[in-house]
């Protein structure tokens, strides 16, 4: 702990936290934001999914569109998930999309009216508790806290609680503060402020101390630490995994794309044929109408996912015959170049094919 902490903190009790960030946030909060109008559970429960590990600016142009088509419940539920997925494509995280169309299924099986209840619905895939405060609070106004990454980073530094967050015992102090200061009042207009406080002055860099309504109650702004909480994440070193993904053409100007597996990093998404190594690619090519003489390896890419590193090197080649190519019902299909924009690609995916595309077909 720093030394400076060993000085007297300044004290600010959570009726002043709260007087003070509710009139900051009259004033300059965001009131704007596409989940912010029409406000109702399924609106901001949608919204507190998608922003989960993706900036504001990610999200707005995702939540009209997927608003767009799925409006409530009942239309997201009766979805297939490839839908679902296509309007996904690109925010990364794919589950998040899984768990949200499992839950929308589970509610509308079950009468069709969203949980108002902490527990039930903090027990619905890919809610929890945080998120489930978050919608409680904005959308029917309960006295409930909230914990996410912005929360934790401004309760972080104003009562310098050391330790990493994602540890148990420092997350449960910091759930412990974040119930105290949440105000029975204005409960939504409360935890706008808060997430809004995190995300544009008590930012993780360059935080806008001297802007903040509450810095004068702040420990870690008083000890001059604030870059000191919260404590990061110990490093451990990322492995790297290495594929050859194969990007197989054919006259018509399509390629040969499979549907991974439901569960998994791209699940559920369309992606082209990915192997280990270049001889399981090329002992695949022969039976399913590649021609071996006419393979190209492009050069290696790199994409990182929260756990591992993927390298992979694109590897062009022409088909044969490919309607002779084992095609499982709805696992595989030859796909336009000019129609891939449609369809629910992982990004780095789609990225390769835009390239592709202009390279081949310009």
């Amino acid at each position: 702990m720093s030394a400076a902490l060993q000085r007297p903190l300044p004290t600010m009790s959570p009726e002043e936290f709260q007087l003070r960030l509710l009139a900051w946030f009259d004033m300059h909060g965001r009131k704007d934001l596409p989940w912010q109008q029409d406000i109702n559970p399924y609106r901001v429960w949608v919204s507190e999914i998608m922003l989960q590990q993706t900036q504001v600016s990610s999200v707005i142009g995702y939540y009209r569109r997927f608003m767009e088509r799925f409006p409530n419940i009942a239309a997201l539920a009766a979805a297939d998930t490839d839908h679902v997925l296509q309007y996904w494509a690109g925010l990364g995280y794919y589950a998040r999309a899984r768990n949200l169309h499992k839950t929308a299924k589970a509610i509308a099986a079950n009468g069709g009216a969203f949980p108002t209840g902490i527990e039930e619905l903090s027990a619905l895939p890919g809610i929890g508790r945080s998120t489930a405060g978050a919608i409680l609070s904005i959308a029917c106004g309960q006295s409930q806290p909230i914990l996410d990454g912005n929360v934790k980073r401004v309760l972080s530094r104003f009562h310098a609680v050391p330790g990493w967050p994602g540890n148990s015992k420092v997350a449960a102090q910091l759930w412990e503060i974040a119930g105290r200061y949440t105000p029975n009042r204005r409960c939504g207009a409360y935890t706008q402020a808060m997430m809004d406080l995190g995300a544009t002055l008590c930012t993780r860099s360059k935080p806008q101390c001297k802007r903040c309504p509450v810095a004068t109650g702040c420990a870690a702004y008083h000890a001059n630490a604030v870059a000191d909480y919260p404590a990061a994440k110990p490093r451990k070193i990322l492995p790297v995994k290495r594929s050859y993904l194969l990007v197989l053409l054919d006259r018509r100007q399509r390629t040969l794309l499979l549907k991974r597996p439901p569960a998994g990093i791209w699940g559920g998404l369309w992606s082209l044929p990915e192997f280990d190594d270049l001889d399981r690619l090329t002992a695949w090519a022969g039976p399913h109408g590649v021609d071996r003489q006419r393979i190209r390896l492009l050069p290696e890419n790199r994409h990182s996912f929260s756990h591992y590193h993927l390298d992979y090197t694109p590897v062009v080649a022409q088909a044969q015959n490919p309607t002779d190519a084992v095609m499982e019902a709805n696992q595989a299909l030859w796909y336009k170049f000019a129609d891939f924009d449609t369809l629910g690609l992982p990004a780095p995916i789609k990225r390769l094919l835009t390239q592709l595309k202009e390279d081949y077909y310009g």
